[in-house]
C-alpha cells in the first residue's frame, strides 16, 4: 500500500522505469533500422567485410546443422508416431498427418529452431560483443574512423538470421520427409495424397503467417542480444542484469510472435 506521502516518490519512479522501458525498446528499434540499411548498403560487401560476414555465416550454421537436422528427424519420428497411434484407436487415421504437419511444421520447429539458434549462437555472440565494448575495441575502432556496427555487429546479426531460417527450412523438409515415410511407407503411391493434405494445410494465408513468423523469429533472437551487448551495459551496474533483461525482452517478443500466430492461424 502505497501512503500519500509518498506518492510523489512512487510516481517519479515510475515515470524514469516507463521512459527507461521506451528508451531500450527505441534503441532496439533504432539498432534494426541501421542494420536494414547497412544491409541494403553496397559498402557491405567489399572485400574485407565479405570475408567477416562468410566467416560468421559459416560459424553461426554450419557446426549445428547437422546436429540439429538429425535431432528434428529423431522428434519428428516419434510425434509422428504417437499421433498415428492415436489416431487409429480413435478411427481418426485421416487427420493423423494433418495434425503432424500443423504441430511439427507450422508450429514447433520455428520456434525450436529459432531457441536453438539464441542459446548456440546469438547469446554467445552478444556476449563476445559486450566483452569487445568491455575492452574498449569498439571504440579503439571508431577512434581509427571505422564503424564499430558495420564491422562487428551487422555479421553477427546476418549470421543470426541466416542460421535460423537455414535451419527452420531444412528441419521442415526433414519433418516432412519422415512424416511421409511413417505414414506411407517406402513407396510413392501416398505421394498425390499427400501433397494435396500439405496444400490443405498451407494455404496462402497460413504460408505468409509461417513466413513472417519464422522471419520475426529470426530478427528477434539475432537483433536483441547484440542490442543488450551494445547498450546495456549503459543502463545496469553488472553485467549479468542486462543479460538478463535482455534474454527476458527475447523470450516476450517470441512469446507474442507466437501467440499472434496461432491467433492468425486458427481464429
Amino acid at each position: 500500500m502505497v501512503s500519500p506521502s509518498s506518492w510523489p516518490n512512487w510516481l517519479a519512479r515510475s515515470q524514469r522505469s516507463a521512459l527507461q522501458w521506451l528508451l531500450q525498446w527505441w534503441r532496439l528499434v533504432y539498432l534494426g533500422a541501421l542494420l536494414a540499411l547497412l544491409t541494403l548498403s553496397p559498402s557491405s560487401y567489399q572485400r574485407d567485410k565479405r570475408l567477416a560476414l562468410a566467416r560468421h555465416l559459416v560459424q553461426n550454421t554450419a557446426p549445428i546443422l547437422m546436429g540439429f537436422t538429425l535431432l528434428c528427424a529423431l522428434i519428428s519420428l516419434v510425434i509422428t508416431r504417437i499421433v498415428i497411434v492415436t489416431a487409429l484407436s480413435y478411427g481418426l487415421s485421416q487427420y493423423a498427418l494433418q495434425v503432424v504437419i500443423r504441430v511439427l511444421v507450422l508450429e514447433l520447429i520455428p520456434l525450436t529452431a529459432a531457441l536453438f539458434v539464441a542459446l548456440r549462437c546469438t547469446i554467445p555472440d552478444g556476449a563476445e560483443l559486450a566483452e569487445l565494448r568491455a575492452r574498449g575495441d569498439l571504440d579503439a575502432l571508431q577512434r581509427r574512423g571505422e564503424d564499430p556496427i558495420h564491422l562487428e555487429v551487422l555479421p553477427r546479426v546476418v549470421a543470426g538470421i541466416f542460421s535460423t531460417i537455414t535451419l527452420a527450412a531444412l528441419s521442415c523438409v526433414v519433418a516432412l520427409l519422415v512424416a511421409y515415410l511413417a505414414g506411407y511407407g517406402f513407396t510413392l503411391s501416398g505421394l498425390a495424397g499427400y501433397t494435396r493434405l500439405f496444400g490443405q494445410v498451407f494455404n496462402p494465408a497460413v504460408t505468409l503467417i509461417f513466413v513472417m513468423k519464422t522471419l520475426l523469429f529470426s530478427l528477434a533472437v539475432s537483433l536483441i542480444p547484440m542490442a543488450s551487448a551494445l547498450y546495456g551495459m549503459s543502463e545496469s551496474n553488472t553485467r549479468t542484469s542486462a543479460e538478463m533483461r535482455g534474454l527476458v525482452r527475447m523470450f516476450a517478443v517470441i512469446l507474442l510472435v507466437e501467440v499472434l500466430s496461432l491467433v492468425g492461424n486458427y481464429y
